[in-house]
């Protein structure tokens, strides 16, 4: 068993961990960015299996986590970050809506891992590419992770100038 597993357990969310996904995302990113409370519940509720979290094994509390929802589309709007009803099961793609890892988690290599965990669950579930936006500072991490920039992204999310990226799985 490697490291990141001895530490971490990887797993969907349960609904009873909805309140710490809640506050991990408000530490995560600025209120203009972070998903709303109201829409976090919606997602745990009506999208766990598109939710990946890390789960520290020593105090059983969540260090970080990756939500998307799956979809035909190709490309990202931020309709997606607010309408949970936009998710089609069987939709080939996942917009990816948020990679929280807290901040005394992170320089560790966790969110590279559950996004890798994440790339490898979807790709087996025969979907066919991840979308997200992230802004200009996080681009190359994101390329690290094996996405292509695709360049300026449609979205205005919180006010922000975001770039749109792809991953293929298949």
């Amino acid at each position: 068993m490697d490291t990141m597993n001895k530490k971490f357990e990887f797993r969907n969310i349960l609904p009873e961990e909805v309140d710490q996904a809640v506050q991990i995302e408000q530490i995560c990113f600025p209120p203009n960015e972070a998903c709303s409370e109201t829409m976090m519940r919606e997602r745990v509720t009506k999208v766990p299996e598109l939710f990946l979290v890390a789960v520290d094994r020593e105090t059983g509390k969540i260090a970080g986590f990756l939500n998307g929802l799956s979809t035909e589309e190709e490309l990202f709007r931020d309709e997606f970050f607010t309408d949970a009803g936009l998710y089609n099961p069987k939709g080939d793609n996942v917009m990816l809506l948020g990679l929280d890892v807290l901040p005394e988690y992170r320089g560790q290599g966790l969110a590279k891992e559950i996004m890798s965990l994440y790339a490898q669950r979807e790709r087996k579930k025969g979907r066919k590419k991840l979308i997200l936006t992230c802004l200009k500072s996080k681009v190359m991490m994101y390329e690290k992770m094996g996405f292509q920039n695709d360049g300026i992204a449609a979205s205005s999310w919180g006010g922000e100038q975001w770039y749109e990226m792809s991953r293929q799985l298949r």
